[in-house]
């Protein structure tokens, strides 16, 4: 539905002074802000109807007027400026991602570390789901007689480790043996080949060595699987707490995001563009006081997975969504770098 000229002015006043102040809005302070060009009267002729059609609402009789989701929804889609990042926040992001870790989970923690203080949100993002990416490197770490660290590095530049409890004493000739195993078997192989038939040729190929190298090889199995899932990362989850919007479920939403779960796959699933869901246009039941705004990020041309933001209905949609929109290319920058000089 579109408003009319005067009625879209009005609710963008009271939407752009609601989210900066967190109060309901009254007549004579939009009169103020349009310069006392339109009466009192007439500018709450209009607040009424706009309540009337579920842009806003009134939260006691004789109060201003706030926001409803409808309206964010509508403000989004058509009333918002548009912001964009001066070159200096550019440069001081940039600089604070380019000394991280190159190591995807690592960056993508860092990343959105700085999006959950840049924003006072919880920042969600999801590690690089890639069945093509290849082994590059397997690697094992003493720990102690009986016990290594399986140490894989992918194509891509993923690191996963996993310890292992052998039942066999560890020596120079067990390792030296897993090693030509992994130079045959494993090496230039994509992650998603590693399935069990393959291990059982393998298993079949080392005939009475096979028991002595099964927990090794398990675990090379067991990390190359998980490269081929992705998972979601959650920093900054503790500023949910301070909104005075969320206070009625921030606990069951702080809860929602560390199980992860049912996130994650919502993530994995959806549309690497940007997109904006506000309150009950969220799926779940725990995001329905929630508004979030995601931005997919691609890795050598390639979806590869998303980062964002999870607060409340109120908060500067504007300023936000060109930040996250420019943190995730920076990211998916970043990683695609990381696998040309692999």
């Amino acid at each position: 539905m579109n408003l009319s000229a005067r009625k879209n002015k009005i609710l963008s006043i009271i939407i752009d002074q609601y989210i900066l102040t967190g109060e309901p809005v009254g007549s004579k302070t939009v009169a103020a802000l349009l310069n006392n060009a339109v009466s009192s009267a007439t500018i709450r002729n209009e607040m009424a109807e706009l309540c009337d059609l579920g842009y806003l609402e009134q939260p006691h009789t004789s109060s201003g007027r706030i926001p409803s989701q409808k309206g964010y929804r509508y403000y989004v889609d058509r009333l918002m400026g548009r912001y964009e990042l001066a070159n200096d926040e550019m440069s001081r992001i940039e600089r604070q991602l380019e000394g991280a870790s190159s190591e995807p989970e690592a960056l993508l923690i860092k990343a959105s570390a700085i999006l959950a203080e840049l924003t006072g949100c919880a920042a969600i993002s999801t590690t690089p789901k890639d069945e093509h990416t290849v082994i590059k490197k397997v690697e094992l770490v003493p720990i102690s007689n009986r016990s290594m660290m399986v140490v894989l590095v992918t194509s891509s530049g993923m690191l996963k480790s996993k310890v292992c409890r052998m039942d066999v004493p560890i020596t120079l000739e067990l390792i030296e043996l897993f090693y030509n195993i992994a130079a045959v078997n494993f090496i230039g192989v994509k992650v998603s080949d590693i399935y069990a038939p393959m291990l059982q040729n393998i298993a079949a190929s080392l005939g009475d060595k096979a028991f002595d190298m099964l927990s090794l090889v398990n675990a090379v199995a067991d990390l190359a699987q998980s490269c081929t899932n992705s998972e979601l990362l959650l920093e900054g989850e503790v500023n949910l707490l301070t909104h005075k919007e969320l206070e009625a479920n921030a606990l069951e939403l702080m809860s929602f995001l560390q199980d992860g779960g049912l996130l994650s796959k919502l993530l994995t699933e959806r549309s690497p563009q940007l997109s904006v869901t506000i309150g009950s246009e969220n799926v779940f039941k725990e995001l329905e006081n929630s508004s979030m705004i995601l931005s997919g990020y691609s890795v050598m041309g390639q979806n590869a997975g998303s980062v964002g933001i999870i607060g409340p209905t109120r908060i500067d949609y504007a300023r936000l969504i060109p930040s996250i929109r420019f943190l995730s290319s920076l990211v998916g920058r970043l990683l695609t770098e990381v696998s040309e000089t692999e």
